[in-house]
């Protein structure tokens, strides 16, 4: 399974962290985290340590795949409460009327920082009850696609986000790493075979 090294709040205005809502989202993010698997039919996290050599994509599809098959979450939603569309956000969850965002990085760290503002953007339209980011440490990132957004090169930045004034709302970060090395397996193949590693 994926280790999940960390989860922090990185935003907690109102009581939202303290909700049965977080509670439930929070317990279903880190199971369908901890169902990937590799190599496949294996019952954790190896990657092969060549250095850049292993897709993000397939990592990210397998969360994707178990959020929505076993907890009914949308997958790709459109947003559309900026003056552009901000993008579709990789997974929703509906409550009370509102949308938990989730976004699983696989570009580089600019693609971070954008997805970190996309979020709170629609904290701060209303739009999002809360929001989540997933990316990698930076002890998983040397072994993943080149220049992959991680968590060390983004954390410099947390302070800047944490002075943006919300009335309420809720970001959390959630930080991934695998569970041992193994230089005899595959590479993890740079496409969307996410179903192959749960």
């Amino acid at each position: 399974m994926v280790f999940l090294f960390f989860q922090q709040a990185l935003i907690s205005v109102g009581d939202f962290e303290k909700s049965s809502d977080w509670s439930i989202i929070r317990a279903e993010v880190r199971e369908a985290i901890s169902l990937i698997v590799y190599p496949p039919g294996s019952s954790c996290f190896a990657i092969n340590p060549t250095k850049h050599g292993n897709g993000v994509k397939p990592i990210k599809e397998a969360c994707m795949i178990a959020l929505r098959d076993r907890f009914g979450w949308n997958l790709e939603t459109s947003t559309n409460y900026a003056t552009r569309s901000p993008g579709k956000v990789d997974a929703t969850k509906v409550v009370d009327n509102h949308l938990f965002a989730l976004e699983w990085e696989t570009g580089n760290i600019s693609s971070s920082h954008r997805a970190v503002n996309k979020m709170i953007l629609g904290l701060l339209r209303g739009v999002f009850l809360g929001a989540a980011l997933v990316l990698p440490s930076r002890k998983l990132y040397p072994y993943l696609t080149d220049r992959i957004g991680n968590y060390e090169e983004l954390e410099p930045y947390f302070d800047v986000w944490r002075s943006v004034l919300i009335k309420d709302g809720f970001l959390a970060i959630f930080v991934i790493e695998h569970d041992q090395v193994d230089s005899s397996i595959p590479t993890i193949a740079k496409g969307t075979d996410g179903r192959a590693l749960i």
